[in-house]
C-alpha cells in the first residue's frame, strides 16, 4: 500500500494532470451518467450514484452540472452512452498496471490506450493477466485539521473500517468493497467532513521500480491524460530516498 500512497503524493505535489480542474470534472460526469443510467437517478437509492455525487461536490463541481449528468444519465436529457472497460499491462520492471476506461468508442481507447503503454516503455497484455494482483477495496479521505488521530481511528473502527493511516493532512480510512457506503454514513452522521469518498484497488504484492521510477510515472501520467481513462493502478514500490527526489521535481 505505501507505493501506492508515495505515488499519490507526487502526483499530488507535481500537480499533475489528473488535479486539473476540467478533466476532473470530465471523469466525474462520465462516471454519475453511467451510475444513474444503471441504477437510477435516486442517490437514497443508487450507492454508485451516491459515491459519484459525493466526489463530484468534493472535487466543487457546481450542482447544475451535476444534476445535468445525472438527467443525462436517467435519459431525461440527451447524452452520449458510455461503457466501463478495463485494459491490464506492464510498465518497466515487469510492473503491473489496470486501466480503467468509460468511453462511447471502445475502439478508439483500446488503440489510445495501447499506444501510449508502447510509447512510453510499456506494454498492453490479457484480460486477466494482473487484474488478480489487486483487491477492491473503499477509501474514505477525512482532512486532518485539528482533529485527533486516535479519535478518528476509533470512530472509524467502530463504523466498520479496516485499516486507517495518516498522510500529510488527510486521514485515509480503507474499507471493504462493499461497506464503502455504509462506513461513510456512519461517519458522516458522526459529524466528519469527508473530503473524498470512493472504490479503489489495492496491489496484493509490490515490485521495485527505485531505477525506472520516472519513466514508470511518465507512463501512468500520460495514462491518465487520455480522456476515456478514469484511474489507472500500479503495483510498483520506491524507497524513501527516491520518492524524496521525484517529490523535488
Amino acid at each position: 500500500m505505501s507505493g501506492h500512497s508515495k505515488w499519490s503524493s507526487i502526483k499530488h505535489k507535481k500537480g499533475a494532470a489528473d488535479a486539473k480542474r476540467g478533466k476532473i470534472f470530465t471523469k466525474l460526469v462520465k462516471e454519475i451518467i453511467v451510475a444513474a443510467r444503471e441504477g437510477g437517478g435516486d442517490p437514497d437509492m443508487n450507492p454508485r450514484l451516491r459515491l459519484a455525487v459525493s466526489s463530484a461536490k468534493g472535487a466543487n463541481m457546481p450542482n447544475s452540472n451535476i444534476e445535468r449528468a445525472v438527467k443525462r444519465g436517467t435519459g431525461e436529457l440527451d447524452g452520449v452512452h458510455y461503457e466501463h472497460y478495463i485494459y491490464e499491462g506492464y510498465g518497466h520492471n515487469g510492473v503491473a498496471i489496470l486501466v480503467e476506461t468509460l468511453t462511447d468508442n471502445k475502439q478508439r481507447t483500446v488503440a489510445d490506450v495501447r499506444h501510449i503503454f508502447s510509447k512510453y516503455g510499456g506494454n498492453l497484455a490479457e484480460n486477466g493477466s494482473v487484474s488478480w494482483i489487486f483487491e477492491q477495496k473503499g477509501l474514505i479521505v477525512i482532512p486532518s485539521l485539528d482533529l485527533d488521530e486516535d479519535e478518528v481511528m476509533m470512530s472509524s473502527l467502530e463504523a466498520g473500517a479496516e485499516d486507517f493511516s495518516q498522510e500529510d493532512e488527510q486521514f485515509l480510512i480503507f474499507t471493504a468493497y462493499e461497506e464503502l457506503h455504509n462506513v461513510h454514513s456512519k461517519l458522516e452522521k458522526a459529524g466528519y467532513k469527508i473530503e473524498r469518498s470512493e472504490l479503489i484497488r489495492i496491489p496484493k504484492n509490490t515490485v521495485n521500480a527505485d531505477d525506472v521510477a520516472e519513466k514508470l510515472l511518465r507512463l501512468i501520467d500520460n495514462l491518465e491524460e487520455c480522456d476515456d481513462v478514469q484511474k489507472v493502478y500500479s503495483n510498483f514500490e520506491i524507497s524513501d530516498e527516491v520518492f524524496a527526489r521525484l517529490s523535488e521535481i
